[in-house]
């Protein structure tokens, strides 16, 4: 099986070396490697061009695309039976390409890869501990792969399934789920891994957390989740006003359970790399802060994506998203293909930029 990996930049010099090593460092090496700029102005282009010269690699510029156009790309420029993507800014482990392809090759369609963050710090592993789970929390069944982790079959690219370009967040969440509409068979594959960093500020933190919760508005994504969460503050905020015992009792225990998680993530992760357990406690009262830090970006962002929803589509209608508009006008649904009967490529089929705008 031959094998493209296919990545987007924009302005990664800073962290472009360690990511190119892990690309060389791979056990099984890619057959291509394709790799867009979106226009970065760091010095990370001509650092590619450099690197590029002795290794089997197209290199592409479109200045201002988003991460989904610049995919679609990439993709385009392979004519590879597999692609596997993931993100600068990343470092892939050794043997990470050859664990997803070898699920390829045992005949799923997506192989799943997992992440792990790079904990150089209390703001990294209180950070990690609040928004990233362990792979053994995984439900690998409903496991939906981030794009900086996956492997899969070109056939269904070739078939019209594109990264939806009308997205800027959550693109790849809209990716996979027309995947499983279609008949995509997942497997998550959880030591196929890549490192990452957490974002380095409280102010990056919440920027990215209310762009993720916008990109849920506006592709109709976890609804109930997000009324949920509406609901849990609200609830917290009466019951804290009254001000009364047992109901401080009670937004207590509501605390604490909420609490649960992110806090034996963080005592486990703790205990494999011997930290101190002063630090741990220590660490947690930034953990629950950063939890209701995050949670507020979410609620002020989720309402901002819906409104873009109902002018872009004229109302919520949770499936729109689904739906692509081919360039000669019929409606396309991903619902409508299955493993048997995939429709050949077609430069009348769902192109990279055919999303309406």
């Amino acid at each position: 099986m031959r094998v493209a990996l296919v990545a987007t930049v924009l302005n990664e010099q800073e962290r472009l070396t360690t990511w190119l090593s892990g690309i060389d460092s791979q056990v099984r090496r890619p057959d291509e490697i394709v790799i867009v700029d979106g226009g970065s102005t760091d010095g990370t282009w001509e650092s590619l061009q450099s690197w590029a010269a002795n290794r089997p690699v197209i290199l592409r510029q479109l200045p201002g695309a988003g991460i989904s156009a610049g995919r679609n790309l990439a993709i385009s420029l392979t004519s590879a039976e597999a692609v596997a993507v993931t993100d600068a800014g990343t470092r892939a482990d050794p043997d990470w390409l050859s664990q997803l392809v070898e699920a390829l090759e045992a005949g799923y369609d997506v192989a799943g890869g997992f992440f792990y963050p790079t904990l150089r710090s209390q703001w990294d592993r209180a950070l990690a501990a609040t928004t990233l789970p362990d792979s053994e929390e995984i439900n690998g069944e409903a496991f939906q792969p981030s794009s900086r982790s996956i492997a899969f079959r070109a056939t269904w690219w070739n078939a019209g399934i594109r990264y939806p370009e009308w997205l800027d967040y959550c693109e790849d969440l809209v990716w996979d789920f027309s995947l499983r509409r279609a008949g995509a068979r997942f497997k998550f594959v959880p030591h196929a891994t890549v490192e990452f960093a957490v974002r380095p500020s409280a102010k990056s933190f919440a920027l990215q957390y209310y762009r993720y919760a916008r990109g849920d508005g506006k592709a109709g994504l976890f609804p109930k989740r997000h009324a949920a969460r509406y609901a849990t503050y609200l609830g917290a905020t009466m019951l804290l006003r009254r001000r009364r015992p047992i109901e401080l009792a009670v937004a207590g225990v509501f605390g604490a359970l909420y609490m649960r998680a992110p806090a034996r993530r963080l005592f486990a992760r703790d205990r494999r790399n011997q930290v101190p357990i002063g630090s741990t406690m220590t660490t947690l009262p930034l953990v629950a802060a950063l939890r209701a830090f995050g949670d507020i970006a979410k609620m002020a962002g989720y309402p901002v994506g819906l409104l873009w929803r109902v002018r872009r589509f004229g109302g919520l209608g949770w499936k729109t998203s689904w739906r692509r508009i081919t360039p000669d006008g019929v409606v396309w649904s991903p619902a409508a293909l299955t493993r048997e009967s995939l429709p050949p490529t077609s430069s009348r089929a769902v192109g990279p930029r055919a999303a309406a705008r």
